[in-house]
């Protein structure tokens, strides 16, 4: 949530900002704003909307050149998207300008106090308290200021901050919020994730909590949240800016659906080399994580149960804290989160440590605060994800959760030799599968076509497809705006079925199965009430066409796997309904792809 880009050096800052801010957009925003200095004055232009709106604002020659400037995407929690409550945000003078991501918990105590010191405030935010209490402590010292101010602060934040007087350098602070330093040659970044800066270095510094950066041209040094000077790695990025672009598709999330099949072929290949975690002792397994993640977790408890019969629940993570969840040395606490960034799975797991439980990680991105809390990680390995609506990452997720489930029961003993072979002769297909599926996409777009102005749409499934169900809704509302609901189809006459008319679909997941004869009974009782059934079925299957001619084939695959590849069909059946609405596919409505405050 929110996108800070910040540079110092050589080069003229604002167009290095505006395609940074741009690089960010995935992440979700509102508003947008920059703050450079030319010629000893801090200049500030920031509007509701668009980047384009700001460029608009801007004008061809509206700014002179600077070679420091701090920028934001903002995503509003405290006031409305306005001009006003747009980043950056300045003290009184208009000498310092900060950029903010993150929730300052007691900004009503703090401003209350600084108006009766005497400072006027003009926006709604949370964030401008901090630019007047930089103003408070500013001595000269703009450091020093921060230090002061940080030690004020309860909440989240990762921040840029600037100062007129000191026009050669940038402060940046983070807690609970990501940011990270780009190191380049007579340059200098602070970013709020990877592909901002990745056009002009690989290499950066991944911020601690409680850590605070001083950015020069040529110099970063990183303090403690005392002012003591620390050591940090540098970090070199592997994947390439041109896995951030959209290579021809026209969308981002389309693809990712396309890119599933070499990111499983990766997965599957590199298998479990170089992970070993102690397991013995473990009598529980809890698995936390929120919205796609979660729906991945949840297929997980179903194969870990199965292959190493160890009890497993999973929570959402914004709950899984609030109940005094039983944890002990015992349990191991597996987090899902794909950018390692989300503020509730960290809440989560941080909860789960004080507990004593063993953290395991499945995460897709290197140097991540998640990763750098656990145990132990497990790598998806999927590239970057720029679309709202997670692909990849989801079918990423599955994989390392059914190559754990396998791993422990082999430790275990629990996995006999033919059996072990055939789930790695069958594993090792669904990269094909999945490709056979998405050569197959017009007859999804046909369907697609004849169902996008349906009012509302309905997803069932059965054991693993349950899960699915919840993501195939998911996905569709996330991106279309139709309201979709997902459920266990052995609940559907307990609540769901009162609302299935001509009006509404009703997404059927039925693989062959040894559920499938009671899916059967299902698209039965909702044909008698004339409902709209799309079916996701094996080829092969003629009994369906007895009941719906919108029919979705898939190959045929062991059912255990049959989540990693009914999916997809979703995944594309959510977009091309979105498409054809006219919807904004790869950044929706009101959505972030990280969502960083809680």
């Amino acid at each position: 949530m929110c996108g800070i880009v910040g540079y110092i050096g050589n080069k003229d800052a604002l167009p290095i900002l505006i395609e940074g801010l741009r690089r960010l957009e995935y992440r979700g925003y509102d508003s947008v704003g920059i703050a450079i200095i030319p010629k000893d004055k801090i200049v500030i232009k920031k509007c509701k909307g668009k980047i384009k709106n700001l460029e608009e604002l801007l004008g061809p020659k509206d700014i002179s050149e600077s070679h420091i400037g701090i920028s934001h995407n903002r995503w509003a929690t405290h006031g409305p998207p306005t001009n006003i409550n747009a980043h950056p945000h300045h003290d009184c003078s208009g000498d310092i300008a900060v950029v903010h991501n993150g929730i300052i918990e007691n900004f009503n105590e703090l401003k209350k106090q600084l108006i009766e010191e005497g400072h006027k405030f003009k926006s709604q935010t949370d964030t401008e308290v901090i630019s007047h209490l930089v103003e408070k402590y500013y001595k000269g010292d703009l450091k020093d200021a921060v230090l002061k101010t940080l030690k004020n602060l309860k909440g989240s934040f990762a921040l840029g901050v600037i100062s007129k007087n000191e026009p050669d350098r940038i402060i940046a602070a983070r807690k609970e919020s990501p940011l990270i330093v780009g190191i380049g040659e007579g340059e200098n970044f602070i970013a709020s994730d990877v592909p901002a800066i990745l056009k002009y270095t690989k290499k950066v510094i991944y911020l601690d909590d409680g850590e605070i950066a001083l950015l020069t041209k040529d110099n970063v040094t990183i303090f403690d949240s005392d002012g003591n000077q620390r050591r940090k790695n540098i970090d070199v990025i592997k994947w390439t800016l041109d896995s951030a672009q959209k290579a021809g598709f026209p969308h981002f999330m389309l693809k990712e659906i396309h890119e599933q099949p070499k990111v499983l072929k990766q997965i599957i290949s590199s298998g479990m080399s170089g992970f070993e975690f102690n397991l013995e002792s473990i009598s529980n397994i809890i698995i936390v994580a929120c919205g796609t993640a979660y729906h991945a977790g949840l297929v997980g408890k179903y194969v870990l149960e199965k292959f190493t019969r160890i009890p497993v629940s999973t929570d959402v993570s914004s709950e899984f804290r609030y109940r005094d969840p039983i944890v002990n040395k015992n349990t191991l606490a597996i987090a899902i989160s794909q950018s390692g960034e989300t503020a509730d799975t960290l809440a989560a797991v941080k909860e789960a440590k004080q507990k004593g439980a063993k953290i395991l990680s499945v995460c897709n991105v290197v140097g991540s605060s998640l990763v750098r809390i656990s145990d132990e990680v497990l790598y998806t390995y999927a590239g970057p994800e720029i679309g709202v609506a997670s692909t990849k990452a989801y079918t990423a997720q599955l994989a390392i959760l059914y190559m754990l489930a396998f791993y422990i029961a082999d430790k275990k003993g629990l996995l006999k030799s033919e059996r072990k072979q055939s789930l790695s002769s069958v594993f090792k297909d669904i990269p094909g599968i999945i490709e056979n599926i998405l050569s197959k996409k017009n007859i999804i777009q046909r369907i697609a076509a004849r169902h996008l102005n349906l009012g509302s749409f309905l997803y069932l499934g059965r054991n693993l497809n349950f899960p699915t169900a919840l993501e195939g809704a998911l996905k569709l509302k996330e991106i279309s705006y139709i309201p979709a609901e997902g459920y266990a189809a052995g609940e559907m006459k307990h609540g769901p079925i009162a609302l299935i008319d001509e009006y509404r679909a009703v997404v059927c997941i039925s693989p062959e199965s040894f559920v499938y004869e009671k899916m059967i009974s299902n698209i039965e009782e909702i044909c008698a009430r004339k409902g709209k059934v799309i079916a996701i079925v094996t080829e092969g299957d003629k009994l369906i066409e007895n009941f719906t001619k919108e029919i979705i084939y898939i190959p045929k695959i062991d059912e255990i796997f049959s989540p990693i590849v009914t999916v997809v069909p979703l995944q594309l059946l959510a977009y091309y309904i979105a498409v054809k609405r006219g919807c904004d596919v790869d950044q929706p409505r009101n959505l972030a792809k990280s969502v960083t405050v809680e």
